[in-house]
């Protein structure tokens, strides 16, 4: 199974995991699971340090991935075409493109954001 992690789920593995439900944890410990992360969280986080709004910095960012052994995810025109069809249930520019995402790729996300799971067809793991 394909997994993709939000960027607050990312942040939470790598900084606090005891903030990861148990389900969560479980799905990412699996050997099964392919654990991917968004091109689009790595540019939230990047930007969000830089204005001082995370604490996270690259050299943890890279560890995380390489600790995690998580793909990256790219993110294509096909992802950003989705967008126009999504309805508007989440303001967070970052988790739109992360949605639409998942929602192209069918992947579930792991998440403890409620305002994903309004989103039709969009599998959470939490």
């Amino acid at each position: 199974m394909r997994l993709l992690l939000d960027t607050v789920a990312f942040i939470w593995a790598v900084t606090s995991a005891d903030r990861i439900s148990n389900k969560a944890m479980a799905a990412l410990r699996s050997e099964a699971t392919i654990r991917e992360i968004s091109v689009v969280s790595l540019s939230e986080v990047a930007i969000k340090q830089s204005i001082g709004k995370l604490r996270i910095g690259k050299d943890e960012v890279i560890a995380g991935i390489a600790d995690l052994r998580l793909r990256v995810l790219p993110y294509t025109a096909d992802h950003a075409l989705h967008l126009f069809d999504l309805p508007l249930h989440h303001s967070d520019p970052f988790d739109r493109q992360i949605i639409a995402q998942a929602l192209c790729e069918k992947i579930p996300v792991v998440t403890s954001d409620e305002k994903f799971s309004l989103y039709k067809g969009l599998r959470i793991v939490w």
